[in-house]
């Protein structure tokens, strides 16, 4: 999207928007500063930038401190423009982003993002996500590669590009699910989304996490919009999906599946969650295509 587009979704936010960025960081001290600097430009009223860092080695809470003192701000609802916590060990991916959603929430956010510190998920795609939700009142919506218009870096080599693949499909096959990117962690949610589901229940922490509430949006009947992103390799650092992630993700796939065996949607009646998935061209604004929606909602 040009800068010009991208500056009248910006312009058509409201100015007592409530929007918290949440960070997961592990040594990413090199990435974390150019990260928040891209997340500012942007201009979205009232954004909150919230990093968790467990403790990493390479002194990334400790640029995180700077960068707080930095950007000293307060946003909408009193809230610090840019706030650390800082955890005592690597306690991993998934209750990193539970710290921290619960933090957004309690802190009275309206829309939580979640995203990686590496530019793998670029920044410029937040006011289009914004918008996106915004206009179709979406419950949350996912930055998806493996959609219509989705791409992975070129990179990438084959042996990767069908690990991913197949986790996708292992994945949405086990769990009964539709939508497309299984293991996406770019994602803007609704705050009463996230209240649903219930954070204090997820119990998966490696990467396991994004295929946990992705199976939770669909068992309650959540309508989700998968938004084409094109997902970089990481600019700096090594990637932390080692094999003992990749296996403990493959077995807590079938211990999501028995965990939430009897699981129905609380609010309103029980009906199939409505996917659908979205592309912006050129010169269409916030106009949603849709790509084998279920509309039994």
């Amino acid at each position: 999207m040009n800068a010009h587009r991208l500056h009248a979704i910006v312009e058509d936010l409201p100015d007592d928007l409530r929007l918290t960025v949440v960070i997961p960081t592990y040594n990413e001290a090199d990435n974390l500063p150019a990260m928040a600097e891209a997340i500012f430009r942007l201009g979205v009223p009232g954004l909150q930038l919230l990093i968790v860092d467990d403790a990493s080695p390479d002194g990334t809470g400790a640029v995180a401190d700077q960068l707080a003192a930095k950007y000293g701000a307060v946003v909408n609802g009193n809230r610090p423009q840019l706030l650390v916590l800082h955890r005592e060990g690597k306690g991993g991916l998934g209750t990193a982003y539970i710290t921290g959603m619960q933090r957004a929430l309690a802190d009275g956010a309206d829309y939580i993002v979640q995203m990686d510190a590496d530019f793998s998920h670029a920044p410029t795609y937040i006011p289009q996500m914004l918008g996106v939700m915004r206009s179709t009142d979406a419950d949350v919506v996912i930055g998806s590669r493996y959609v219509p218009g989705g791409s992975l870096d070129e990179g990438w080599g084959w042996w990767r590009r069908f690990v991913s693949w197949w986790a996708n499909l292992y994945s949405r096959v086990i769990l009964g699910l539709r939508i497309r990117d299984m293991t996406a962690g770019f994602k803007l949610w609704q705050r009463d989304a996230l209240l649903e589901i219930g954070l204090d229940q997820i119990r998966s922490n490696g990467y396991s996490f994004q295929v946990e509430m992705a199976y939770l949006c669909e068992k309650l009947g959540f309508y989700l919009i998968e938004l084409p992103i094109h997902f970089e390799d990481r600019r700096i650092g090594q990637s932390k999906l080692d094999m003992p992630v990749k296996l403990e993700s493959a077995w807590r796939t079938w211990q999501i599946r028995w965990r939430y065996r009897h699981l129905h949607r609380q609010r309103g009646t029980a009906m199939p969650a409505r996917i659908e998935s979205t592309r912006l061209e050129p010169g269409d604004g916030l106009m949603v295509r849709e790509v084998g929606a279920d509309r039994s909602r």
